[in-house]
């Protein structure tokens, strides 16, 4: 049986997971999905540099989303998607990261499916995986973590979303799209009992040339990401393994969190 990836194989759709921007992070099978593409459908985070490995006569169409303003609406997106591989077009829907991680995948294999149409998804390095390696923050420890979550900092409004039980000792919690809420996030955490000296990294334009790891704590972290003017695509991850990166401590004071005294 031929693979969606034959090229003998046409009007269908593959969802690739570009990886957090670095094109090095590409799997071998998403750059020889890009190279068989007639249209890529792209997010706007996506590195230039990716997009040319897709033929030049390839179209290429951005979809980019920004906070609180789309270019087009999801279900547009799908229609999209679905009227070019219904033309025979072989339709590589590109996406930032990885596809089935607040990345909407899902959405868009249903609507594919529900079409009657083939689908294919080729996994990519996460935003929260290829950020913390860079940053040589490991998300699990012996030590430190058994556990690691995921959350969407904006997705539906702070308050619908219950993090109970996902951070504090022990846990690590990542954070995406939380740089506008950061400071919302902090108290949200605090609230639930996470402590106020916990450690926190945030990981701006991870694997992208100017990408910067920021460690402080929790009590402090929307007044760093105003400080440092901090801007999107950036994680943000809490828990004790924060310790363990590379980060830049902008606080100066670990010493003292380590003698219990924060001040």
């Amino acid at each position: 049986m031929a693979t969606l990836l034959d090229p003998s194989a046409r009007g269908r759709v593959i969802l690739v997971g570009a990886g957090p921007g670095d094109p090095g992070l590409l799997t071998v099978r998403a750059v020889e999905a890009l190279k068989s593409a007639d249209i890529v459908v792209h997010d706007g985070l996506i590195d230039p540099r990716v997009l040319e490995i897709a033929p030049a006569q390839a179209q290429r169409i951005s979809v980019a989303k920004q906070r609180a303003r789309h270019t087009l609406p999801q279900e547009a997106i799908n229609a999209l998607i679905i009227a070019h591989v219904k033309t025979g077009a072989i339709v590589v829907r590109l996406k930032g990261g990885d596809p089935f991680i607040f990345g909407r995948g899902g959405e868009e294999v249903e609507a594919v499916r529900a079409a009657g149409l083939p689908v294919e998804v080729i996994p990519g390095v996460s935003a929260a995986l290829g950020c913390a390696a860079e940053a040589m923050l490991p998300l699990t420890h012996r030590d430190h973590s058994s556990a690691v979550s995921f959350v969407a900092g904006q997705c539906k409004g702070l308050t619908e979303q219950d993090w109970s039980g996902l951070a504090g000792k022990g846990r690590t919690l990542v954070i995406y799209m939380g740089v506008a809420t950061a400071a919302d996030i902090a108290d949200k955490l605090m609230r639930d009992g996470v402590a106020p000296e916990m450690p926190v990294a945030v990981l701006e334009r991870g694997t992208l040339k100017g990408s910067r790891a920021i460690r402080t704590l929790l009590a402090d972290l929307g007044s760093m990401v105003e400080r440092e003017k901090v801007a999107s695509p950036a994680i943000i991850v809490v828990g004790e393994v924060v310790e363990l990166s590379d980060a830049q401590d902008k606080l100066g004071r670990w010493a003292r969190v380590a003698e219990g005294s924060f001040a």
